[in-house]
């Protein structure tokens, strides 16, 4: 069994506080368009209009070879952590593919598990790649662009 993992709140809050991104910056604002900006700790779209912050993520504990910093979006205003594991987020159903890929306990990719997936098909090609015993978590990225959405835990 696994879980979709979205941003831990005290990081989020962090940022929202003015706390460097993945490249020493502080987060930017912008005004979201309503279209294709996935807040990455509620997991749901930021509504067309509202503020938002857009910063540099890089989602593992130090930089090294394998630590990918992308483009990312968050809400300004405080929103609920996505803790829901029985259905994807909505932020995961408007692209019709997702690249997931494993990562060890060193925090780097396991060659063999990078997968372009259905997005139908996530939960099961995750239970593929958790078959591994070498495999401590997934990220959920965007298929096209390589940016971060979400990390799959196992429970």
């Amino acid at each position: 069994m696994h879980r979709i993992s979205a941003l831990p709140t005290a990081q989020v809050e962090a940022y929202r506080s003015g706390a460097p991104d993945g490249y020493g910056n502080p987060p930017e604002r912008a005004i979201s368009n309503g279209q294709g900006n996935p807040c990455r700790h509620c997991l749901t779209y930021i509504p067309e209009g509202k503020e938002m912050l857009v910063l540099a993520h890089r989602p593992f504990p130090a930089t090294q070879p394998f630590a990918e910093t992308g483009p990312i979006y968050l809400c300004v205003e405080p929103c609920q952590r996505h803790e829901d594991p029985s259905e994807l987020p909505e932020a995961l159903t408007a692209s019709p593919n997702y690249l997931i890929k494993g990562y060890g306990v060193d925090d780097r990719i396991v060659y063999g598990t990078g997968i372009i997936t259905p997005q139908a098909d996530i939960h099961n090609a995750a239970e593929d790649i958790f078959a591994r015993d070498d495999v401590a978590y997934i990220h959920i990225r965007s298929a096209l662009n390589n940016c971060y959405h979400a990390r799959i835990d196992r429970t």
